[in-house]
């Protein structure tokens, strides 16, 4: 059974909350404590993304994967954050825990990095955790690599450090 991608509609956007949900806290309890990933719950994650894609449609993208008719993952992406017409920024990709290791991410990947090069970009980049080890690496085998900067941003209650990466495209 494949993957199959599409993009997003408004239906999407509580499966893709209830998702998201699932996969920071599968891909961050590791390092961030629970009090911190307890907010904001699967609706509310929902409710965000349907307030937020609303807004961006006309300029952002989201991509969902899914397997026999079940979402296990999306990327949104979007002009750059620092205004750099030239530049692409690849907001998430997040998948299901039980999607990890079935090629995904990857598929998702090559989809977001196609887009880019579509609308004409030239550099992509991404804000990554850290500590995320598992993510960090994902991203360095698809040819990203750190520019050395970083920033500061709260995730729930939790201080976390992002690092910048880019890659051509």
């Amino acid at each position: 059974m494949t993957v199959t991608l599409r993009p997003a509609t408004a239906r999407d956007m509580m499966a893709v909350g209830a998702l998201h949900q699932r996969s920071r806290v599968a891909a961050y309890s590791a390092f961030l404590p629970a009090e911190a990933l307890a907010d904001p719950t699967p609706e509310a994650m929902g409710r965000y993304w349907a307030e937020r894609w609303h807004w961006e449609r006309d300029n952002h993208r989201m991509t969902v994967a899914e397997r026999a008719g079940t979402l296990v993952g999306f990327s949104y992406l979007g002009p750059d954050d620092e205004d750099d017409p030239g530049t692409g920024l690849l907001n998430a990709i997040h998948l299901d825990p039980a999607e990890q290791g079935r090629g995904t991410g990857r598929t998702l990947m090559v989809d977001t990095l196609e887009a880019m090069r579509a609308r004409g970009w030239r550099r992509a980049v991404l804000w990554v955790l850290r500590d995320n080890a598992h993510a960090r690496a994902f991203y360095e085998r698809g040819g990203w690599t750190s520019t050395g900067v970083e920033r500061e941003e709260h995730i729930g209650t939790a201080l976390t450090l992002q690092l910048r990466y880019a890659r051509p495209l």
